[in-house]
């Protein structure tokens, strides 16, 4: 059985843009190449027609995968979201209670995940230990630096 993924609009745009190049721009140009290569000669000494056929296999299993992402992806009505307890798509400030740093992090679906705009897995370590909590509760979450014991400061959106 696959496994339903939920994105914010933002990133069930950007999988719809990104399936979308690989079926024009990227299938074009890959048989641009496979002809290029044809051209060279002989087919069964020509490493670059092989080369072009790999790239091209590779090219239609990334379009598969994509497709199949798709298919399963469900949009989540941001607005209707719970902020009474971390769920995915929630956006939660966090404290270390060993060195009282403060961060802030949105739980997403692990192709949006991007640390450097505070997108985290909902699979991540950190996202699993604060998914179903709330405001003030204490949880202590196992990373690979060790035990660190947060602080649920604030739940958005």
């Amino acid at each position: 059985m696959t496994e339903v993924t939920y994105y914010t609009q933002e990133g069930l745009d950007k999988l719809k843009e990104e399936l979308h190049h690989l079926k024009t721009d990227g299938r074009t140009q890959i048989a641009k190449a496979i002809a290029e290569a044809r051209d060279k000669g002989d087919l069964s000494e020509n490493a670059e027609y092989d080369a072009a056929k790999e790239a091209q296999g590779h090219h239609e299993s990334k379009i598969s995968k994509l497709t199949n992402v798709l298919a399963t992806a469900r949009l989540i009505d941001e607005s209707k979201l719970d902020t009474s307890k971390v769920l995915a798509l929630s956006i939660v400030k966090i404290k270390n209670l060993s060195n009282s740093a403060s961060m802030t992090y949105q739980l997403v679906s692990e192709t949006e995940a991007d640390m450097k705009t505070g997108k985290i897995s909902v699979k991540s370590p950190i996202a699993q230990g604060l998914l179903g909590k709330s405001v003030g509760e204490k949880v202590e979450i196992m990373v690979p630096a060790g035990k660190i014991e947060f602080e649920i400061i604030e739940i958005t959106r």
